[in-house]
């Protein structure tokens, strides 16, 4: 269900590598989140370096969300980037598990399948 790396890299060179490779990838960056800067804004105390960056291929996501509009509930996609016991780990949940939850639709398997490679590859490139 999850794909995870480890990196040598730091958390903020990996964000910014990826960034590059989504564009290289014809993704688009939608949002990148910091989820230890959003906790310890609102007072909680949070020690892990996390960045959760939203991505999107729009055609890819049409095509999934004209099959079954539920499937807006698992986009966008989401790769993961945090530093745990001293190491930088990169990671996702996989497309072609994910989208099984919305039923066996060929184009549905299809998608998932070619956003998957897309976005390993991404992740491959990052780190």
């Amino acid at each position: 269900m999850f794909h995870i790396k480890s990196t040598p890299k730091s958390v903020e060179t990996v964000v910014q590598d990826l960034a590059a490779a989504v564009k290289k990838y014809q993704f688009g960056l939608l949002h990148t989140h910091d989820l230890q800067n959003i906790m310890i804004s609102k007072g909680v105390e949070f020690q892990y370096p996390c960045r959760v960056l939203e991505v999107c291929n729009p055609h890819h996501a049409a095509k999934v969300l004209g099959e079954n509009i539920l499937v807006n509930l698992a986009l966008p996609c989401r790769i993961g980037v945090w530093k745990e016991d001293g190491h930088t780990m990169v990671g996702t949940m996989l497309p072609t598990q994910l989208m099984q939850i919305f039923g066996d639709s060929p184009v549905m398997a299809e998608t998932a399948a070619q956003v998957e490679t897309d976005i390993l590859a991404i992740i491959t490139d990052a780190v």
